[in-house]
């Protein structure tokens, strides 16, 4: 691994506040370029980044991925060029992959119902736990790794009385203020009451709101999502169908079909551009031409 493409990385990380996977998939996207030119990125030219573009399509790479690694490439080369270490930017001129557009996956309300009453059936001490968990995701619309990472500071208040929102750094280290409902403040309090005994031993003490033993200190994603594909059987749901993120398509996408704003659903959901957002409205488009095309009496209509 060449010294730009680490400097670039640890740009990255201070300035940008990217997220340990963030930079592991640019140092993957970094050296699968390295290898395919078999010399030092740094050198390469437009004439080169053409060719590899060329070759990931011959690949039949998927447009997103083929998109996100021309994504790093272009900040890798305006980085270098921004610190003088090249003259000019071979990535400039280059044209983006054209990406389909995916609808995300949703439960209806009553799934999440369901899920959620699955939870509080679970045994002992971890259906509280579980409770809160859920309820917290679907009622803030959180992404998973801010879920399981939450500091126990992100909650106000003492049981039983909970301040009616949660404060949350998402992506970049930006905070944000989202407000939860009665159910996941019940939920949380409720909780709260027995989390002590998550804390490990050999810890005493943790400043996680889901603490758990390991080197995270935290309750970990992918426990998180072996948790939430056992509540899924119990709830009577494929697990296919059931993943943190489409807990937090439903949240979004429910609040939309109840009269949520845009904006306010992108300040919640922690949005840098509205336009991440606007793919929600296209659920609704989906859904209102399912309505007329099963419920109109003039859709089924032979001509």
């Amino acid at each position: 691994m060449t010294l730009q493409i680490e400097t670039f990385l640890e740009m990255m990380a201070a300035e940008r506040g990217a997220s340990p996977r963030t930079l592991e998939a640019y140092r993957r996207d970094l050296e699968d370029f390295a290898g395919f030119l078999k010399s030092d990125v740094a050198k390469a030219g437009t004439d080169d980044l053409r060719r590899y573009l060329t070759h990931m399509q011959r690949a039949a790479l998927a447009p997103r991925t083929a998109s996100r690694r021309l994504s790093c490439l272009r900040q890798f080369y305006k980085f270098l060029y921004g610190e003088g270490t090249r003259s000019d930017d071979p990535a400039a001129a280059l044209d983006s992959p054209r990406l389909g557009r995916s609808l995300p996956k949703f439960l209806t309300e009553d799934e999440v119902d369901h899920l959620l009453a699955a939870a509080r059936d679970l045994e002992g001490i971890k259906a509280l736990r579980a409770s809160a968990l859920l309820e917290l995701l679907y009622a803030a619309g959180l992404r998973v790794s801010e879920l399981v990472s939450l500091p126990l500071a992100a909650v106000r208040g003492k049981p039983p009385n909970i301040k009616p929102e949660i404060i949350v750094r998402g992506k970049g280290a930006k905070e944000r203020m989202i407000p939860i409902g009665d159910a996941a403040r019940a939920a949380v309090s409720a909780y709260l009451d027995v989390r002590h005994a998550f804390i490990p031993a050999s810890a005493k003490t943790s400043a996680r709101l889901f603490p758990a033993p390991g080197r995270e200190g935290h309750f970990t994603r992918g426990g998180f999502s072996v948790l939430l594909k056992d509540i899924a059987v119990r709830a009577g749901i494929m697990p296919s169908r059931v993943s943190p993120h489409v807990l937090r398509h439903s949240f979004a996408t429910h609040l939309l079909a109840r009269g949520a704003d845009l904006r306010s659903l992108q300040q919640m959901l922690g949005h840098a551009d509205i336009s991440t957002t606007q793919i929600y409205t296209h659920i609704l488009d989906e859904r209102l031409k399912k309505l007329v095309q099963d419920s109109h009496p003039l859709a089924k209509m032979k001509l």
